[in-house]
């Protein structure tokens, strides 16, 4: 499924835009790319070495926008490795509402505090990292957006071809049980929570190095792990059954 969303809906999507002349894009791509990284914070200059399906998709189109911008005049592309968004927008308007029990730790945590589900599982705390729990760099999705804006604003002021990559993140790494704590100090919430083995195809600590994003689009991460557990929570409140 990866594989047919990720790869093949990019491709139609590059053959719809070369027809109508749109050759300014902006992909979201992510920091599964690196795989376990040999250094950490992670440069874009990492080496590439995805360790599961997902990453292994966001890497095939990574390379394959490389191939159709050097192959193919006019084209202006930036390629944003995500690290860990989350959070909602501030109003509790729009949020995250994923299917079924969800894959990424915060959606679960505010799905846990609205007694949706009973506990939060913590896949490992035995990682060679602070307190043994996996390690990431969480991300404001307001912060994420305004990353966007800026990304395209600088490549439809560049008149040549241009194909350029940024790690997005806040530069500072999170446990799992310092964001179970945050959440807790920000809404006054407990959060249950299990200890369960670990999960393939996850890593010990993915945390950005932001600088190259700052130098030349001039963003950087502003709102606080407070802020993305109050506002993700503001909109849970909101939506205690999600969309439905």
């Amino acid at each position: 499924l990866y594989w047919d969303v990720n790869l093949s809906g990019s491709r139609v999507l590059l053959e719809a835009m070369a027809a109508a002349g749109c050759r300014t894009l902006v992909f979201s791509s992510s920091a599964t790319v690196y795989g376990i990284p040999e250094q950490v914070p992670i440069p874009e200059t990492a080496q590439v070495q995805p360790n599961n399906p997902y990453g292994h998709t966001k890497a095939a189109v990574e390379q394959m926008l490389t191939d159709v911008a050097t192959s193919n005049p006019g084209w202006r592309v930036a390629s944003l490795r995500y690290f860990n968004p989350v959070g909602a927008h501030p109003s509790g308007q729009l949020g995250e509402d994923p299917s079924g029990i969800p894959n990424n730790l915060f959606p679960y945590i505010t799905q846990v505090a609205a007694g949706r589900l009973e506990h939060l599982r913590v896949f490992g705390n035995d990682y060679p990292t602070r307190d043994g729990s996996g390690e990431r760099d969480y991300l404001h999705v307001m912060d994420l957006a305004e990353a966007h804006a800026a990304t395209l604003s600088y490549l439809m002021q560049q008149k040549g071809d241009i194909q350029l990559t940024f790690n997005l993140g806040t530069g500072q790494a999170r446990s799992v049980f310092e964001v179970i704590k945050a959440f807790q100090t920000a809404t006054g919430i407990a959060i249950p929570h299990k200890v369960c083995p670990r999960r393939p195809g996850d890593v010990p600590k993915l945390e950005a190095s932001p600088e190259l994003a700052a130098q030349v689009l001039g963003w950087r991460a502003k709102r606080s792990l407070e802020q993305m557990c109050r506002d993700g929570w503001a909109w849970q409140q909101a939506n205690p059954n999600g969309y439905r």
